[in-house]
Protein backbone atom coordinates (compact mmCIF):
# COMPACT_ATOMS: atom_id res chain seq x y z
CA UNK A 1 0.00 0.00 0.00
CA UNK A 2 1.41 3.37 -1.03
CA UNK A 3 0.90 6.62 0.92
CA UNK A 4 -1.58 7.67 -1.77
CA UNK A 5 -3.54 4.44 -1.26
CA UNK A 6 -3.52 4.96 2.50
CA UNK A 7 -4.70 8.56 2.09
CA UNK A 8 -7.63 7.37 -0.03
CA UNK A 9 -8.49 4.65 2.50
CA UNK A 10 -8.61 7.17 5.36
CA UNK A 11 -10.73 9.49 3.23
CA UNK A 12 -13.14 6.58 2.69
CA UNK A 13 -13.34 6.13 6.46
CA UNK A 14 -14.22 9.81 6.92
CA UNK A 15 -16.91 9.56 4.23
CA UNK A 16 -18.30 6.42 5.87
CA UNK A 17 -18.50 8.18 9.25
CA UNK A 18 -20.27 11.15 7.64
CA UNK A 19 -22.69 8.92 5.74
CA UNK A 20 -23.79 6.99 8.83
CA UNK A 21 -24.13 10.15 10.92
CA UNK A 22 -21.23 9.58 13.29
CA UNK A 23 -19.50 12.78 12.09
CA UNK A 24 -21.09 15.96 10.76
CA UNK A 25 -18.31 17.51 8.71
CA UNK A 26 -17.41 18.10 5.09
CA UNK A 27 -15.36 15.23 3.68
CA UNK A 28 -11.90 16.66 2.91
CA UNK A 29 -10.79 16.42 -0.73
CA UNK A 30 -7.50 14.91 0.43
CA UNK A 31 -6.14 13.36 3.61
CA UNK A 32 -2.48 13.93 4.39
CA UNK A 33 -0.44 10.97 5.61
CA UNK A 34 3.26 10.99 6.41
CA UNK A 35 5.93 8.80 7.88
CA UNK A 36 5.40 8.25 11.59
CA UNK A 37 7.56 10.55 13.68
CA UNK A 38 9.61 9.56 16.73
CA UNK A 39 7.24 8.66 19.55
CA UNK A 40 4.60 7.36 17.17
CA UNK A 41 3.87 3.78 16.23
CA UNK A 42 3.64 1.97 12.92
CA UNK A 43 4.88 3.26 9.60
CA UNK A 44 2.58 6.17 8.75
CA UNK A 45 0.51 8.72 10.63
CA UNK A 46 -2.24 11.24 9.96
CA UNK A 47 -3.50 14.28 11.86
CA UNK A 48 -6.91 14.16 10.16
CA UNK A 49 -8.75 13.68 13.48
CA UNK A 50 -7.24 16.91 14.83
CA UNK A 51 -8.30 18.75 11.66
CA UNK A 52 -11.88 17.51 11.89
CA UNK A 53 -12.33 17.91 15.66
CA UNK A 54 -13.44 21.56 15.69
CA UNK A 55 -15.90 21.39 12.75
CA UNK A 56 -17.28 18.13 14.18
CA UNK A 57 -17.75 19.68 17.63
CA UNK A 58 -15.95 16.76 19.25
CA UNK A 59 -12.55 16.07 20.72
CA UNK A 60 -9.80 14.86 18.42
CA UNK A 61 -9.60 11.64 20.43
CA UNK A 62 -13.32 11.02 19.82
CA UNK A 63 -12.90 11.63 16.09
CA UNK A 64 -9.85 9.37 15.99
CA UNK A 65 -11.82 6.60 17.71
CA UNK A 66 -14.65 6.90 15.19
CA UNK A 67 -12.22 6.66 12.28
CA UNK A 68 -10.25 3.82 13.87
CA UNK A 69 -13.44 1.74 14.08
CA UNK A 70 -14.03 2.21 10.35
CA UNK A 71 -10.42 1.56 9.39
CA UNK A 72 -10.16 -1.70 11.29
CA UNK A 73 -9.82 -4.57 8.83
CA UNK A 74 -9.26 -2.33 5.82
CA UNK A 75 -7.26 -3.98 3.04
CA UNK A 76 -3.58 -3.21 3.52
CA UNK A 77 -3.85 -2.04 7.14
CA UNK A 78 -2.64 -4.41 9.84
CA UNK A 79 -3.22 -2.11 12.82
CA UNK A 80 -4.45 1.38 13.68
CA UNK A 81 -3.26 3.08 16.88
CA UNK A 82 -4.17 6.43 18.41
CA UNK A 83 -1.33 8.42 19.94
CA UNK A 84 -0.96 11.83 21.57
CA UNK A 85 -3.93 14.20 21.27
CA UNK A 86 -5.48 12.19 18.45
CA UNK A 87 -2.97 11.14 15.80
CA UNK A 88 -3.84 8.02 13.81
CA UNK A 89 -0.87 5.69 13.33
CA UNK A 90 -0.89 2.88 10.77
CA UNK A 91 0.95 -0.41 10.52
CA UNK A 92 0.58 -1.80 7.00
CA UNK A 93 0.18 -5.34 5.77
CA UNK A 94 2.67 -6.90 3.42
CA UNK A 95 -0.08 -8.05 1.09
CA UNK A 96 -3.23 -6.11 0.26
CA UNK A 97 -6.68 -7.12 -0.87
CA UNK A 98 -6.49 -10.89 -1.02
CA UNK A 99 -8.13 -11.32 2.37
CA UNK A 100 -11.03 -9.03 1.45
CA UNK A 101 -11.67 -10.83 -1.83
CA UNK A 102 -11.64 -14.19 -0.04
CA UNK A 103 -14.11 -12.91 2.56
CA UNK A 104 -16.49 -11.69 -0.15
CA UNK A 105 -16.18 -14.95 -2.08
CA UNK A 106 -16.90 -17.01 1.04
CA UNK A 107 -19.91 -14.91 2.07
CA UNK A 108 -21.36 -14.51 -1.40
CA UNK A 109 -24.24 -12.07 -1.68
CA UNK A 110 -24.55 -12.16 2.12
CA UNK A 111 -21.27 -10.23 2.42
CA UNK A 112 -21.95 -7.29 4.73
CA UNK A 113 -24.70 -9.07 6.64
CA UNK A 114 -24.03 -9.42 10.34
CA UNK A 115 -25.34 -9.64 13.89
CA UNK A 116 -24.83 -6.07 15.12
CA UNK A 117 -28.58 -5.59 15.67
CA UNK A 118 -29.35 -9.08 16.97
CA UNK A 119 -30.62 -7.70 20.30
CA UNK A 120 -33.29 -5.53 18.65
CA UNK A 121 -36.94 -6.52 18.27
CA UNK A 122 -38.69 -4.13 15.87
CA UNK A 123 -42.29 -4.10 14.72
CA UNK A 124 -43.48 -1.85 11.92
CA UNK A 125 -46.90 -0.63 10.92
CA UNK A 126 -48.05 -1.43 7.42
CA UNK A 127 -48.19 1.47 4.98
CA UNK A 128 -50.94 2.25 2.50
CA UNK A 129 -48.94 4.98 0.74
CA UNK A 130 -47.05 3.27 -2.13
CA UNK A 131 -43.57 4.67 -1.56
CA UNK A 132 -43.73 4.14 2.21
CA UNK A 133 -44.77 0.52 1.60
CA UNK A 134 -41.80 -0.12 -0.71
CA UNK A 135 -39.29 1.59 1.59
CA UNK A 136 -40.62 -0.18 4.70
CA UNK A 137 -40.22 -3.55 3.00
CA UNK A 138 -36.59 -2.82 2.17
CA UNK A 139 -35.89 -1.50 5.66
CA UNK A 140 -37.15 -4.80 7.06
CA UNK A 141 -34.71 -6.66 4.78
CA UNK A 142 -31.83 -4.43 5.87
CA UNK A 143 -32.62 -4.89 9.56
CA UNK A 144 -32.92 -8.66 9.25
CA UNK A 145 -29.60 -8.74 7.37
CA UNK A 146 -28.02 -7.23 10.49
CA UNK A 147 -29.61 -9.79 12.81
CA UNK A 148 -32.62 -7.80 14.02
CA UNK A 149 -35.97 -9.46 14.70
CA UNK A 150 -37.89 -7.13 12.38
CA UNK A 151 -41.43 -7.66 11.11
CA UNK A 152 -44.80 -6.04 10.63
CA UNK A 153 -47.32 -5.89 13.46
CA UNK A 154 -46.24 -2.82 15.42
CA UNK A 155 -46.35 0.97 15.45
CA UNK A 156 -43.02 2.13 14.02
CA UNK A 157 -43.56 3.91 10.71
CA UNK A 158 -41.22 4.91 7.92
CA UNK A 159 -41.80 8.55 6.99
CA UNK A 160 -41.12 9.43 3.36
CA UNK A 161 -42.23 11.99 0.84
CA UNK A 162 -45.09 10.28 -1.03
CA UNK A 163 -44.52 8.82 -4.48
CA UNK A 164 -46.31 6.55 -6.93
CA UNK A 165 -45.10 2.98 -7.45
CA UNK A 166 -45.53 2.27 -11.19
CA UNK A 167 -44.09 -1.14 -12.11
CA UNK A 168 -46.56 -1.54 -14.99
CA UNK A 169 -45.21 1.64 -16.60
CA UNK A 170 -41.52 1.48 -15.66
CA UNK A 171 -40.89 -2.17 -14.80
CA UNK A 172 -40.19 -3.33 -11.27
CA UNK A 173 -36.48 -2.39 -11.21
CA UNK A 174 -36.83 1.23 -12.37
CA UNK A 175 -39.99 1.75 -10.32
CA UNK A 176 -38.26 0.60 -7.13
CA UNK A 177 -34.99 2.45 -7.81
CA UNK A 178 -36.86 5.71 -8.36
CA UNK A 179 -38.48 5.42 -4.92
CA UNK A 180 -35.45 4.05 -3.05
CA UNK A 181 -32.54 6.06 -4.49
CA UNK A 182 -33.94 9.40 -3.33
CA UNK A 183 -33.52 10.24 0.36
CA UNK A 184 -36.75 9.70 2.33
CA UNK A 185 -37.57 13.41 2.48
CA UNK A 186 -36.79 14.05 -1.20
CA UNK A 187 -39.15 13.60 -4.09
CA UNK A 188 -38.76 10.29 -5.95
CA UNK A 189 -36.68 10.21 -9.12
CA UNK A 190 -38.46 10.79 -12.41
CA UNK A 191 -39.31 7.44 -13.98
CA UNK A 192 -38.67 7.79 -17.75
CA UNK A 193 -34.95 8.73 -17.44
CA UNK A 194 -34.41 5.50 -15.48
CA UNK A 195 -35.30 3.50 -18.60
CA UNK A 196 -32.55 5.09 -20.72
CA UNK A 197 -29.46 2.92 -21.21
CA UNK A 198 -26.90 5.69 -20.75
CA UNK A 199 -24.08 6.36 -18.31
CA UNK A 200 -26.01 9.34 -16.92
CA UNK A 201 -28.57 6.83 -15.60
CA UNK A 202 -27.17 5.47 -12.32
CA UNK A 203 -29.51 2.48 -12.31
CA UNK A 204 -28.21 1.49 -15.73
CA UNK A 205 -24.57 1.89 -14.58
CA UNK A 206 -25.12 -0.33 -11.55
CA UNK A 207 -26.89 -3.10 -13.46
CA UNK A 208 -24.49 -2.78 -16.43
CA UNK A 209 -21.50 -3.10 -14.09
CA UNK A 210 -22.87 -6.39 -12.79
CA UNK A 211 -23.44 -7.60 -16.35
CA UNK A 212 -19.86 -6.61 -17.26
CA UNK A 213 -18.52 -8.76 -14.42
CA UNK A 214 -20.48 -11.75 -15.70
CA UNK A 215 -19.08 -11.16 -19.21
CA UNK A 216 -15.53 -10.81 -17.87
CA UNK A 217 -15.85 -14.17 -16.14
CA UNK A 218 -17.13 -15.79 -19.34
CA UNK A 219 -14.39 -14.22 -21.42
CA UNK A 220 -11.83 -15.23 -18.81
CA UNK A 221 -12.65 -18.85 -19.56
CA UNK A 222 -11.55 -18.26 -23.17
CA UNK A 223 -8.11 -17.36 -21.82
CA UNK A 224 -8.27 -20.36 -19.47
CA UNK A 225 -8.27 -17.93 -16.57
CA UNK A 226 -9.81 -18.77 -13.23
CA UNK A 227 -10.05 -16.16 -10.46
CA UNK A 228 -7.04 -16.25 -8.15
CA UNK A 229 -7.08 -14.98 -4.56
CA UNK A 230 -3.35 -15.07 -3.94
CA UNK A 231 -1.86 -12.03 -5.66
CA UNK A 232 -2.26 -8.39 -4.74
CA UNK A 233 -3.97 -5.90 -7.08
CA UNK A 234 -3.42 -2.15 -7.18
CA UNK A 235 -7.00 -0.81 -7.21
CA UNK A 236 -7.44 1.28 -4.04
CA UNK A 237 -10.74 2.89 -5.08
CA UNK A 238 -12.40 -0.45 -5.76
CA UNK A 239 -10.95 -2.08 -2.64
CA UNK A 240 -12.11 0.92 -0.63
CA UNK A 241 -15.76 0.77 -1.66
CA UNK A 242 -15.89 -3.02 -1.33
CA UNK A 243 -14.44 -2.78 2.16
CA UNK A 244 -17.04 -0.11 3.03
CA UNK A 245 -19.97 -2.36 2.14
CA UNK A 246 -20.63 -3.86 5.62
CA UNK A 247 -20.53 -0.43 7.26
CA UNK A 248 -22.91 1.00 4.66
CA UNK A 249 -25.44 -1.82 5.13
CA UNK A 250 -25.36 -1.43 8.90
CA UNK A 251 -25.79 2.35 8.68
CA UNK A 252 -28.66 1.98 6.19
CA UNK A 253 -30.42 -0.39 8.58
CA UNK A 254 -29.90 1.78 11.65
CA UNK A 255 -31.06 4.96 9.90
CA UNK A 256 -33.88 3.30 7.93
CA UNK A 257 -32.24 4.67 4.79
CA UNK A 258 -32.16 2.39 1.71
CA UNK A 259 -30.90 5.34 -0.35
CA UNK A 260 -27.50 4.84 1.29
CA UNK A 261 -27.29 1.37 -0.22
CA UNK A 262 -28.26 2.69 -3.66
CA UNK A 263 -25.62 5.44 -3.52
CA UNK A 264 -23.00 2.94 -2.39
CA UNK A 265 -23.82 0.61 -5.28
CA UNK A 266 -23.26 3.52 -7.64
CA UNK A 267 -19.79 4.00 -6.13
CA UNK A 268 -19.00 0.28 -6.51
CA UNK A 269 -20.22 0.30 -10.11
CA UNK A 270 -18.19 3.38 -11.03
CA UNK A 271 -15.02 1.94 -9.46
CA UNK A 272 -15.56 -1.39 -11.23
CA UNK A 273 -16.21 0.21 -14.62
CA UNK A 274 -13.01 2.25 -14.28
CA UNK A 275 -11.09 -0.93 -13.40
CA UNK A 276 -12.64 -3.36 -15.92
CA UNK A 277 -10.30 -2.65 -18.82
CA UNK A 278 -7.29 -3.97 -16.89
CA UNK A 279 -8.84 -7.33 -16.00
CA UNK A 280 -8.23 -9.47 -19.10
CA UNK A 281 -5.21 -9.66 -21.43
CA UNK A 282 -5.21 -7.01 -24.13
CA UNK A 283 -3.79 -7.45 -27.62
CA UNK A 284 -0.76 -9.71 -27.57
CA UNK A 285 -0.55 -9.66 -23.78
CA UNK A 286 -0.28 -13.15 -22.29
CA UNK A 287 -2.53 -14.30 -19.43
CA UNK A 288 -0.80 -14.01 -16.07
CA UNK A 289 -1.32 -14.37 -12.34
CA UNK A 290 -2.10 -10.64 -12.25
CA UNK A 291 -5.04 -11.17 -14.61
CA UNK A 292 -6.35 -13.96 -12.40
CA UNK A 293 -6.19 -11.69 -9.37
CA UNK A 294 -7.95 -8.87 -11.21
CA UNK A 295 -10.64 -11.30 -12.30
CA UNK A 296 -11.15 -12.32 -8.68
CA UNK A 297 -11.51 -8.69 -7.66
CA UNK A 298 -14.01 -8.04 -10.45
CA UNK A 299 -15.95 -11.13 -9.36
CA UNK A 300 -16.03 -9.77 -5.79
CA UNK A 301 -17.39 -6.45 -7.05
CA UNK A 302 -20.11 -8.27 -8.97
CA UNK A 303 -21.04 -10.19 -5.83
CA UNK A 304 -21.41 -6.96 -3.85
CA UNK A 305 -23.54 -5.41 -6.60
CA UNK A 306 -25.78 -8.47 -6.75
CA UNK A 307 -26.18 -8.59 -2.97
CA UNK A 308 -26.97 -4.90 -2.67
CA UNK A 309 -29.49 -4.97 -5.51
CA UNK A 310 -31.15 -8.01 -3.96
CA UNK A 311 -31.68 -6.12 -0.70
CA UNK A 312 -33.37 -3.35 -2.70
CA UNK A 313 -35.55 -5.88 -4.52
CA UNK A 314 -33.92 -5.07 -7.87
CA UNK A 315 -32.61 -7.66 -10.31
CA UNK A 316 -28.93 -8.08 -11.21
CA UNK A 317 -28.87 -9.13 -14.89
CA UNK A 318 -26.19 -11.30 -16.42
CA UNK A 319 -26.45 -9.25 -19.59
CA UNK A 320 -28.02 -6.01 -20.80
Amino acid sequence: MTPADLSLTVQHAVRSAVDDGALRVDVPPRVKVERARPGGTGEYASSIALSLARPAGRSALDVAGILKERLRGSPGILAVDITGPGFLNFTLRREVGGDLVRVIRAAGTAYGHGTALSDEVLRFAGAAEPRAAVVTGVVLRLLRAQGADAAFGGEERIHVRPGAYEPDLLGVDAARWGLLRAAPGDRPLDGPPLLVQHERNALFRVRYAHARVRRLLVNGERFRLAPSYETDVHAPELFGVLGDHPVVLLAAARHRAPDRVARHLEAVADALLAFQHTVLPFGDEKPSAAHRSRLALAEAAGTVLAGGLSLLGISAPDQL
